[in-house]
């Protein structure tokens, strides 16, 4: 089993996340990971069975994109994690902006980032039980970065919250939304796509330029023994022999 992990970006502890999504690889010993820095190692890409990606603010360009769809469609996995579908730009009156300026690569993903609000408890519902993801799973809770998202295609959904009230940080501010995805399928050509939206970190120094130093490093989802569960099904998810 060949893995291409792309694990790059802004404002998160990006090489916490690496080193734990390493660490769950490294249970299977048939697996062999690459690891990239952003989306233009097109030779890994094309070996692997599995793409990971926990980004943020990262966008490839044109024909990362199409080596991107050329992987799903040939039957590539892709597990995309927490920011892969954000863009973020910040206003001069301080506000966050999540602009489309990749309709290619978010119409590829299924959704595109829009806000979250402030970090808070919240329960997750399983939307399907009948899905290898899923199955035996009980609804939980975390505390989290609440993912919300404009969907860009047909998704769906495996796991879901809901949310009604303001994201005071960003300009799409007032939202109410029964329905929310937290991990949703998204079958391209002959491969698939599956985005699980939990799993914010931060550390220290992952603020700057913005702040020098963030005094409460986060972990979030990955203190819950289920984003571990999830996490390792989302990776068996993508063995070649997955149904």
């Amino acid at each position: 089993m060949k893995v291409h992990l792309v694990a790059a970006g802004k404002y998160h502890d990006i090489d916490f996340a690496r080193l734990e999504l390493l660490k769950l690889l490294a249970e299977l010993p048939e697996a062999r990971t690459s690891v990239a820095s952003d989306y233009g190692d097109l030779a890994s890409l094309a070996a692997a069975d599995l793409l990971i990606t926990y980004t943020c603010d990262l966008l490839p360009d044109a024909a990362q994109t199409e080596a991107l769809a050329a992987f799903l469609a040939r039957g590539g996995r892709w597990l995309a994690l927490h920011g892969t579908n954000a863009t973020l730009r910040f206003g001069a009156d301080g506000l966050v902006d999540t602009p489309d300026v990749a309709p290619a690569f978010t119409g590829l993903l299924g959704t595109r980032f829009a806000g979250h609000p402030p970090i808070a408890p919240f329960k997750v519902f399983v939307t399907r039980g009948d899905h290898q993801m899923t199955a035996g799973l009980r609804d939980f809770r975390v505390e989290d970065e609440l993912y919300l998202t404009h969907r860009t295609a047909e998704i769906d959904v495996l796991l879901h919250t809901g949310f009604t009230g303001s994201c005071p940080e960003f300009r799409d501010s007032e939202w109410d939304e029964p329905e929310v995805p937290v991990l949703y399928e998204r079958r391209v050509g002959e491969g698939a796509i599956l985005y699980l939206t939990l799993g914010h970190c931060r550390g220290h120094y992952d603020l700057r330029p913005l702040a020098d130093f963030w005094p409460h490093p986060q972990r979030c989802s990955w203190n819950y023994p289920v984003f571990a569960e999830l996490l390792r099904r989302g990776i068996r998810w993508g063995l070649p022999q997955s149904g």
